[in-house]
C-alpha cells in the first residue's frame, strides 16, 4: 500500500521516478469512485499558459498514450508519482485561490491524464469550484468514454490534444486509437463545453498539410472550440528519456521553423478557426 507523502511542488520539467514503486499499474487502475487519494508529480503555481489567467497546474500522473515525442515520460506510470490526499491538495489550492480569483485564474490539471484517477480529480476539480475558481483539464480524449455528466459539470474548460487526424499517424505517434478522441470532441461540441483544441508541431511526424487540414476541417465548424493552439515541438523532457532508460525517436527532430508554425496557424485560419 503506498505511503501517504507530501504533494511535491515545482515544474512540470523536474525528472520524478520511482517514487511509488507499489502503485498499481496504470492500465490496471481501479477508481473506488471516492477519490480521497491519488498519484501526482507536481504542481505548479503561476502559469499563464494553461488556461485563462493565472493557473495553478496539477500534474497527475498515469497515461495511457505513449507518444514518441513526450516531453513528460515521467507521468506515464502511477508508480513515478507521489500518493497524495485529495485533502491536501486542496488545502494548498486553497492558499493560492484568492490571488487566483483576482487575477481572473483557476485550476487546471494536467499530467499524465486526468481521465485514469477520474474519481480523484473530480474530487478536486468540485473542490475548486466551490472556491469559486475556474477549471480546466488537459486531456488527450482517448478516455473520454469513461467520463460521466457529473465530471463534465464540475469543468469550465476543457483544453484537448488533437495530435492527428489520420489514424495511422495518429498510432504511430500515440500508440493509441484516434477515434475516441474525436468522440469525446464531438460529445463536447453537442453539449456546448468550451474547448481549446491543442495540436502539437512535430517536424517529420505531425506537420503533413493534409493532416492538419484534417484537424482543421474537423474543428472549424464547432462553435465550442474557442482556440486552436499550435504547440511547437521542443527537446526539454529529452534529457527524461535518457534518464530513465526510454528509446526516444526525436533525438535529431529540430523544433519547427517560424515558417513552419506560420504555415499551420494558417491552415487553421483558413479554415475557420481562431488560432494561435
Amino acid at each position: 500500500m503506498s505511503t501517504v507523502q507530501p504533494l511535491e511542488s515545482g515544474s512540470r520539467y523536474d525528472l520524478r521516478a520511482g517514487v511509488s514503486p507499489d502503485a498499481p499499474d496504470e492500465d490496471k487502475f481501479k477508481d473506488d469512485g471516492k477519490g480521497a487519494f491519488g498519484y501526482c508529480h507536481s504542481y505548479e503555481s503561476s502559469s499563464r499558459y494553461d488556461g485563462p489567467g493565472l493557473r495553478v497546474v496539477l500534474f497527475v500522473s498515469g497515461c495511457l498514450l505513449r507518444c514518441t515525442y513526450c516531453h513528460n515520460p515521467d507521468t506515464w506510470h502511477l508508480k513515478d508519482g507521489t500518493y497524495v490526499s485529495a485533502e491536501q491538495v486542496l488545502k494548498r489550492l486553497g492558499d493560492f485561490a484568492p490571488s487566483l480569483r483576482s487575477l481572473g485564474g483557476g485550476l487546471t490539471i494536467s499530467g499524465g491524464e486526468a481521465m485514469v484517477q477520474m474519481a480523484f480529480t473530480k474530487r478536486i476539480l468540485a473542490g475548486a469550484k466551490q472556491m469559486g475558481l475556474h477549471t480546466a483539464i488537459e486531456t488527450s480524449g482517448f478516455l473520454g468514454d469513461r467520463v460521466d455528466d457529473d465530471f463534465l459539470s464540475v469543468l469550465d474548460l476543457v483544453l484537448l490534444d488533437i495530435k492527428s487526424s489520420n489514424p495511422d499517424t495518429y498510432r504511430n505517434v500515440t500508440g493509441r486509437d484516434l477515434a475516441p478522441t474525436l468522440r469525446f470532441a464531438e460529445r463536447l461540441a453537442s453539449i456546448g463545453k468550451p474547448t481549446w483544441v491543442r495540436f502539437t508541431l512535430v517536424p517529420g511526424a505531425t506537420d503533413d498539410p493534409a493532416n492538419v487540414e484534417g484537424i482543421a476541417k474537423f474543428v472549424a465548424p464547432m462553435k465550442n472550440v474557442e482556440w486552436v493552439e499550435v504547440q511547437p515541438f521542443h527537446q526539454m523532457g529529452e534529457f527524461k528519456w535518457k534518464a530513465i532508460g526510454l528509446d526516444y525517436k526525436h533525438y535529431d527532430t529540430q523544433p519547427p521553423s517560424r515558417e513552419l508554425i506560420n504555415r499551420v496557424i494558417g491552415q487553421f485560419r483558413d479554415a475557420g478557426c481562431n488560432a494561435r
